[in-house]
């Protein structure tokens, strides 16, 4: 399962973020989103967990959750397809 996170504190470390869910289970990849041109985190990543499970727990147990103080917002993943699906659905 893929899950996205935001509201990430901008001085956050790679792996302080994976170690954070790692906490909860198996983290295949854990990934910060940096602006290209400035090298800035954008204060959000996508951590993936193989086992639904323990993704789950961990975006349950997350959710809300102060990190080094910041809220973090975590939700599971979706694509830009079905987003972009849900629009059309929803404009018609």
């Amino acid at each position: 399962m893929i899950i996205f996170v935001a509201n990430i504190p901008f001085k956050t470390r790679q792996k302080e973020f994976e170690n954070l869910f790692s906490e909860y289970g198996t983290v295949e990849k854990a990934y910060i989103i940096y602006d290209k041109a400035s090298r800035r985190s954008k204060g959000y990543g996508f951590v993936v967990m193989p086992n639904n499970d323990e993704a789950k727990k961990a975006m349950e147990l997350l959710n809300g959750f102060d990190f080094n103080g910041k809220i973090l917002v975590v939700t599971e993943a979706t694509s830009k397809k079905q987003e972009s699906g849900k629009e059309q659905e929803s404009s018609s």
